[in-house]
């Protein structure tokens, strides 16, 4: 699936699923939420905390997918083209890094 073809997916779900987007702000909200669950399973899973009870079942996919999804919703609903934004950005992190990287030590 592209880009562009998530988008469009995440927006028909919405209009067949979800009646209709939640509101920029509570799309915001919910994106911290999400991405604090993939931060919750990062930190048990890479880090040193230990899993609880309430811990299980949950999958880095799955959550990552979650960010995702809410993440395509806020650029639909804003008009934003994912695929360009990716494409232009990608170029200011190369005219920006594509040396800066290679000449930091904490990296080799």
């Amino acid at each position: 699936m592209t880009i562009a073809e998530a988008q469009a997916a995440v927006d028909t779900w919405i209009k067949e699923n979800g009646v209709r987007y939640f509101n920029e702000l509570t799309n915001m909200a919910i994106l911290t939420e999400e991405v604090g669950e993939v931060a919750r399973i990062i930190s048990r899973q890479y880090g040193e905390q230990s899993f609880k009870k309430s811990d299980e079942g949950k999958q880095l996919s799955d959550e990552l997918a979650d960010v995702l999804f809410v993440l395509i919703c806020l650029a639909n609903q804003t008009g934003i083209d994912l695929t360009e934004a990716l494409r232009q950005n990608l170029d200011k992190k190369t005219n920006r890094d594509s040396q800066r990287h290679k000449q930091n030590e904490k990296l080799k």
